[in-house]
């Protein structure tokens, strides 16, 4: 049997998703902190997520369940106006690219794309292929590209050397991506991910903290079942069947994290954020096992000069960066949550499963420790 998800199918799914869907505060669990609007990425003015979802099964038990996640800081203006950024490494099992020159320049030169471990290089030539093609020249009169392509490991539901992402699939997703609310769970990059032994993927929310606002988005593929914790309860010592391997992981697997502000703020900065996404996940039950790829990239949609290079007329002061740091840790664990709540039950390749978090489930043990709210 073979059955292919048109991208248009997809879109059109994910979209009543994404309005529909419960999250978790839907579900009575309570955050700390007031998100904008969406809680969501995109309520960064110009910023836009885009998935291409593949879905296919195949012969011999063979199963596709993978797709590339695009998230653009200026939308189609991405190639031509850079956001300042900085990038932070936790745990250096896992790729991505092109943090070189962010680390270097200060500049964020396009999207960040997201996908499965061994689809980072078809990514990687479709993005570039899509500038080519969608936008013009550098100021050098080159189509010059170092693009930004992070990965997490699907090769538990997904045929991951199959190589069934294309250069064509990086580009469905720039395609596709808008503003608006942002499909989450089993989506684009995180459609065979898996978190503490749930199924997870795509999870996104925001804070909006003074004159300013800052999203994040994950993508959730990290983490034991016994260390889970959502909100400061153990979950994870509540909620043991259902385990997604036959034999204990530990705390495998990997997690990208991106984070937008449109904070006045300089690349140093910026990494300074990018390292306190590390407390979100900390939250979570997290402690970064030595198997586990955990790199976060932050960028400030801030002004932009006449001749497209961005700028800061007045940065915030180190001293004012407080409540921007609470709010990456906030967001950071309400993104990965949300991600847990929006995925659903996956079997994928050779009959692997996973099953999502429970909401009747995961709502009783928040009781439990009088932690729901109604």
């Amino acid at each position: 049997m073979r059955l292919i998800l048109s991208a248009a199918f997809v879109l059109l799914a994910g979209a009543a998703s994404a309005q529909e869907a419960p999250r978790a505060r839907d579900l009575g669990i309570p955050f700390s902190g007031t998100p904008g609007p969406l809680n969501a990425i995109t309520d960064i003015a110009g910023v836009t997520v885009g998935h291409d979802t593949i879905i296919r099964d195949l012969r011999g038990g063979k199963a596709v369940r993978t797709g590339v996640t695009a998230i653009l800081p200026r939308g189609r203006e991405s190639f031509s106006k850079p956001a300042f950024a900085g990038y932070f490494s936790l745990n250096g099992n896992g790729e991505m690219t092109g943090t070189h020159w962010v680390e270097e320049s200060g500049y964020l030169e396009g999207p960040v794309m997201i996908t499965n471990t061994h689809s980072v290089g078809a990514v990687h030539e479709g993005v570039i292929k899509w500038r080519v093609a969608q936008a013009g020249p550098d100021t050098t009169g080159y189509w010059w590209s170092l693009p930004v392509v992070a990965e997490t490991w699907d090769g538990h539901l997904n045929d991951i050397n199959g190589f069934h992402v294309t250069a064509k699939n990086a580009g469905r997703a720039l395609d596709a991506a808008v503003d608006g609310p942002v499909m989450e769970g089993n989506v684009g990059g995180g459609t065979g991910m898996i978190c503490h032994e749930f199924k997870c993927g795509i999870g996104t929310s925001s804070r909006v903290t003074g004159d300013y606002t800052l999203g994040v988005l994950v993508q959730a593929n990290y983490g034991a079942r016994s260390e889970l914790r959502i909100a400061g309860v153990p979950v994870g010592k509540h909620l043991t069947e259902n385990l997604a391997y036959d034999e204990p992981q530990g705390d495998t697997g990997s997690i990208i994290i991106v984070i937008a502000t449109d904070a006045p703020l300089l690349p140093h900065q910026l990494k300074r954020l990018a390292r306190r996404a590390t407390l979100g996940l900390g939250r979570m039950g997290s402690y970064v096992g030595n198997g586990s790829g955990d790199i976060f990239i932050a960028f400030s949609t801030a002004q932009m000069n006449d001749d497209d290079t961005a700028y800061v007329e007045e940065p915030l002061a180190n001293h004012l960066l407080d409540p921007v740091f609470i709010a990456v840790a906030e967001a950071t664990e309400e993104a990965i949550v949300n991600a847990m709540v929006a995925a659903r039950d996956m079997t994928g390749d050779q009959g692997h499963r996973a099953v999502a978090i429970a909401h009747d489930e995961l709502r009783a043990v928040m009781k439990q420790y009088n932690r729901l709210e109604e």
